[in-house]
């Protein structure tokens, strides 16, 4: 009797920790400011501005990103970007091209993450979410 109480007990206070722990507010991960720091910081730096550590590197300065929609008359050109950033948009003013063309990296990267997920999801799809993602986050940087 006295194993059944102690086992009792312990489960109680191990439901009670499983509770209180799912009614901890959790951490929400901005997945578009984590795409921007891992592919875009370092040249556009972490405020999109053009300053990041390796922009004086480059043939040409990285853009101000926070400044797009305001050099197209308050509209972020989203079309444009996606474009830019999937790597099918020409870039003439860029010469050779020195921005990685992330819908390539992302579809390699995806490709191998999928065998290991065993196609639960379409690599095409992962891409573009992953694209939006990142303009979705660039949208909160614009400035007026």
């Amino acid at each position: 009797m006295e194993r059944t109480i102690k086992g009792t007990v312990l489960l109680a206070g191990l439901l009670g920790a499983l509770a209180a722990q799912a009614q901890a507010p959790q951490a929400s991960v901005d997945l578009g400011k984590l795409e921007f720091t891992d592919n875009c910081a370092a040249c556009h730096g972490v405020d999109g501005k053009g300053n990041g550590p390796l922009g004086g590197l480059l043939q040409k300065s990285p853009p101000d990103l926070s400044q797009l929609a305001k050099k197209n008359g308050g509209v972020l050109p989203v079309n444009r970007m996606y474009a830019v950033i999937e790597g099918t948009a020409a870039i003439p003013s860029h010469g050779v091209r020195d921005m990685p063309i992330w819908g390539r990296e992302y579809r390699i990267e995806e490709g191998q993450r999928l065998r290991e997920a065993r196609g639960l999801y379409e690599p095409a799809e992962v891409v573009r979410a992953r694209i939006l993602t990142l303009i979705e986050y660039i949208s909160r940087l614009q400035t007026q």
